[in-house]
C-alpha cells in the first residue's frame, strides 16, 4: 500500500520537475520568440498534469485515485493539518518580500500586481465553474465541489508567478516555489479533502491560469513598446495656433 501512495507522490513531483525544466526554458526563450512554439510552451506542462488527473479518474489498475484514497485512509487515516490553508500563499509572499529587500525580478512592482491579478481571475474563471459543472463528491464529506482542487491551483499559480518573476536568473526559488505547491497538493489528499484527479488537475490550471496572464500581458506591452519606438511626435503652428502632430507606425 506504501508502494501506491509513494507513487502519486512521485508522480506530483516528476510532473511539476518536468513543468519546471519547460516553464524554465519559455522564460529564456520569452524574449526573443512570440510564434507558436510559446504557445506550445504555455500549454504542455499544464496538459500533461491534467491528462494525469483525468486518467486518474477512470478504472485501472496502474492509476486509480479511490484506490489511492483508500489506501491513505488505511495508512493514515487521523491525518490533519491547516497548514495548506497557509502555506498556498508562500510564493506569492516571497515575490513581494525580495522586492522589499530590493531585488529585482522580471517586472517592477506594479506590473507583477498586475499580472498576479489577472492570474487569479483566470483560474477562478476556469476552477468554480467547474467545480458546479462536475459536482465531484469529496473524499471526507461528499459535498459536490471536490474536482479540481482550488488549493492546488492557487499553490500552483503562485509558484508560477514566483518562478517567472525570478527563476530566470535565481533557479532556487522555481525550486521552492514547485516543492511548496507539490507540498499543499500531497496535503491535500493527505487531510483526504480531494481525490488525486483534483489534485493534479488543479495544479495543471494553477500552472496555465499564470502562463496566459503573463503570455497576454507581454504581448501586449510588447505591441506597445514597438509602436512607441517608431512614434514621431511634432510641435505645429500655424493661424496663431499651436497644435502638436503625433504619427505612429501601422
Amino acid at each position: 500500500m506504501i508502494s501506491k501512495i509513494l507513487l502519486i507522490i512521485t508522480l506530483l513531483v516528476v510532473s511539476v520537475s518536468s513543468a519546471t525544466s519547460l516553464l524554465h526554458a519559455q522564460g529564456q526563450s520569452d524574449s526573443t520568440t512570440r510564434s507558436s512554439p510559446v504557445w506550445k510552451k504555455t500549454f504542455i506542462a499544464s496538459a500533461a498534469l491534467i491528462s494525469s488527473g483525468l486518467f486518474a479518474t477512470t478504472d485501472n489498475d496502474i492509476f486509480d485515485r479511490k484506490d489511492i484514497a483508500e489506501q491513505r485512509n488505511a495508512l493514515t487515516p487521523r491525518f490533519q493539518t491547516h497548514a495548506d490553508d497557509y502555506i498556498q500563499y508562500a510564493p506569492i509572499l516571497i515575490v513581494y518580500g525580495l522586492n522589499a529587500i530590493g531585488v529585482k525580478g522580471r517586472h517592477d512592482m506594479l506590473n507583477q500586481t498586475i499580472l498576479l491579478i489577472k492570474s487569479e481571475l483566470i483560474m477562478t474563471a476556469i476552477i468554480f465553474p467547474l467545480k458546479k459543472l462536475t459536482a465531484i463528491p469529496r473524499p471526507d464529506t461528499g459535498a459536490p465541489n471536490s474536482f479540481p482542487s482550488g488549493h492546488t491551483a492557487q499553490a500552483f499559480a503562485a509558484a508560477t508567478f514566483l518562478h517567472k518573476e525570478y527563476g530566470k536568473n535565481h533557479p532556487i526559488y522555481s525550486i521552492i516555489a514547485y516543492t511548496t505547491a507539490s507540498g499543499i497538493g500531497v496535503l491535500r489528499m493527505l487531510n483526504n479533502r480531494h481525490w488525486t484527479s483534483d489534485v493534479l488537475v488543479g495544479a495543471g490550471i494553477g500552472i496555465l491560469s499564470t502562463n496566459l496572464a503573463y503570455m497576454s500581458h507581454e504581448n501586449r506591452w510588447h505591441n506597445r513598446k514597438k509602436k512607441a519606438a517608431g512614434m514621431i511626435i511634432m510641435p505645429t503652428y500655424g493661424a496663431k495656433v499651436f497644435g502638436m502632430y503625433m504619427a505612429l507606425p501601422i
